[in-house]
């Protein structure tokens, strides 16, 4: 499997439960690049790049981990970048 990228839109209510925590803990677990946000609006804003088993297993994780919380899941499919070494957690 090759390296992808998504970018990941989390709605419900996503702010204020851990959310980004946990989140960066899955994609470091699965050795991920990107990044995870709070947006104004209330959602959570995720980039995650790598293995694309990696990032789809990540990305399923945290719907579990939420499930209760998480209204719905928008994944884009979106370019490569060389822009991220490490998971972090942006502002």
């Amino acid at each position: 499997m090759g390296h992808i990228a998504k970018k990941i839109v989390f709605s419900g209510r996503v702010q204020g439960v851990g959310f980004r925590y946990t989140a960066q803990r899955s994609a470091q677990q699965y050795e991920l690049v990107g990044y995870v946000k709070n947006l104004p609006n209330g959602c959570v804003e995720m980039f995650a790049q790598g293995d694309e088993r990696d990032v789809n297993n990540c990305i399923a994780d945290i719907e579990r981990n939420f499930k209760e919380y998480i209204a719905n899941t928008n994944v884009e499919d979106t370019a490569l970048t060389g822009a991220y070494d490490r998971f972090l957690i942006t502002f």
